[in-house]
Order: structure tokens, then sequence, then C-alpha cells
């Protein structure tokens, strides 16, 4: 269940300047946006069957980014047009560092509903992911009906939260306990533990977060990725590369370790593939430029180093 929009992604190097001073950037692209949307391009990349739930306005901009997901395999028939209203935008300003600005016009981002979602495609899900969960403002108060649901039929549930525009965090506490992975990066991690009472460090926000009930997974960026179960505590190493963008590599990592969950592979292997397909990812423009191949993404994991400390 995603929020589902188009990127513009926007090379710069230096600060932008306001005062009408027009400036020259090296590169300007329309792609796939939103995470739910990159995450179900990446999953599909990897062999899975994905479908999609989410909603866009009744214009030509939400027909286009519809056709955009499923050109990449993806199941868009849970896809809604909402009539008199204009689908979302984020303008993504990203530099050679690697760190982004994002500037998001949330248009129907927040839609989604639990009556736009059939239940009977839910009922024959084997996992239930939910993206940019402090976007989806309708979709928040009927989340622990769905995952509840979802859950009862075997299936198992993740949220990969996003960042809090309000930057509250509280509202992400009562549905903790609905949910089977969080996959925060380290910043929306320790804001998630703040929420909860208990700020810290990166693994002890981790540890105060999966004491609410889920296996924790925190982005780490060019540092790979840490899991935070109730095994332990596992951290995976990324490999050095230079990023063309790195727009969409949570996302991309997403993926990556949810196909690994889903096949029931053990915890470092799925935290090794999320960062593999992270690894990937930063090789093209935009989330869903450089998609991993489940042979490309094994061969990459299987190279990355894996530590294990058990608590």
């Amino acid at each position: 269940m995603a929020e589902l929009n188009p990127d513009v992604v926007v090379a710069c190097d230096g600060p932008v300047q306001f005062g009408q001073v027009e400036q020259l950037v090296d590169l300007a692209t329309l792609t796939l946006g939103s995470s739910g949307a990159i995450t179900a391009a990446a999953a599909a990349s990897l062999g899975l069957r994905v479908a999609v739930c989410a909603v866009v306005g009744d214009d030509e901009l939400g027909e286009t980014t519809t056709a955009m997901l499923a050109a990449t395999g993806v199941d868009v028939s849970g896809v809604v047009r909402r009539p008199g209203m204009r689908t979302g935008m984020t303008v993504v300003l990203t530099r050679p560092d690697g760190d982004r600005a994002l500037l998001t016009f949330p248009g129907t981002m927040g839609e989604l509903s639990v009556g736009d979602v059939d239940l009977d495609r839910l009922g024959a899900a084997r996992h239930v992911h939910v993206s940019s969960y402090f976007l989806q403002a309708v979709l928040q108060a009927d989340l622990p009906a769905i995952f509840g649901h979802a859950r009862a039929l075997g299936a198992t549930t993740s949220v990969d939260p996003g960042w809090d525009p309000a930057d509250a965090w509280t509202s992400l506490v009562p549905i903790l306990e609905h949910v089977d992975v969080l996959l925060p990066n380290a910043a929306e991690c320790e804001r998630v533990a703040g929420a909860l009472g208990r700020p810290g460090s990166v693994v002890d926000a981790a540890r105060a977060v999966q004491a609410c009930g889920p296996t924790v997974v925190v982005k780490l960026g060019a540092e790979g990725a840490l899991a935070v179960s109730d095994g332990g505590v596992v951290r995976v190493n990324a490999r050095a590369v230079e990023p063309v963008d790195t727009t969409g590599a949570g996302d991309n990592f997403d993926a990556g370790y949810l196909s690994a969950m889903i096949a029931g592979r053990p915890i470092a292997e799925a935290v090794a593939l999320g960062v593999a397909c992270g690894t990937v990812s930063v090789g093209g423009w935009g989330g869903t430029g450089a998609l991993a191949s489940a042979t490309q993404a094994d061969e990459l994991a299987s190279a990355l180093t894996a530590v294990n400390v058990h608590i």
C-alpha cells in the first residue's frame, strides 16, 4: 500500500539561490517516484509478484505515473484514480556527495483508505508493505485493522515510515505491535525511539523500538545496515561505490530485505541482500534507474561482510 507519484530529480552542486537567479544544473529528469512504487518495482525486478494499492489524481500525471509503474512489471489494477484531485509530486535536489533535499507536493499521496483496498487481494498476499507512513494520513487509522486482517490470514507486515514532516513521530507508536518489520533509516529510527521516550544511539534506538514488537532494520546509507530482532543485532557493511544518485536507495533496500525474508532466508542474508540492492540502485538516476536482478543482488550480497552481535 503506497503513495504514488513521480519524482523530478535535479542534480545540483552548491546552494540553490533565490532572487530570480538562473542556475544551470548537470541533469534533470522525470522518474517513477514514491517509496512504495520504487520498492514494488525493485521487488518485481527480483522476481516477486507484486501489486500496488494507491491513489492518484484524475489527471495526466496520474496516468503517466501509473503507466511507469506498470512498465516495471507491477500489477497496478489496485491503483485508484480520484476525480477532481491532483497527483502528488516530489522534486529531489541531489548533490554529488549523495545528500538530497526533498520538496513534496502531497496531492493524492495521503488519500488511500481501507475502502480503496480489495480485501480479497489483501487476503491472497504473503506480505503487506506500507510505505511513507507519515504521508499516508487517511490510512493511518485503518492500519491496525488492515494488518490484523492480513496477519490472521498468514501474511507478514512491514512499514517504511519515511520522514514525519511534522517532526512529531508519535502517531507511529500505536501500530508498532501490528508490524513484523520496521524499515527506517538511522535518523528516523532515532526519532521514533524519542517518541517512545527512549532516545539514544542508533543501536539503542533500534532496541527500544524492537521492544514494541517489530524486527527493526535500520538503513545506514553508505555504511550498510543493521537489524535488531529477538535473536540479537546483525550488522552488514556496504561496499564502497561512487554514487550516481542515491534517490530510492532505501526503497531498493526494502525490496531486497523483504524478498529474502519472504523466502525464509536468515536475517543476516536478508540484510545483506537489502544492502546489495541499495548499492546497485545508486548506479542510476532516480529510484528505478538501476534495479538489481536476483542474480546480481545475490552475487553482491555474498561478498558483503556480516557481523553478528548477540544481546
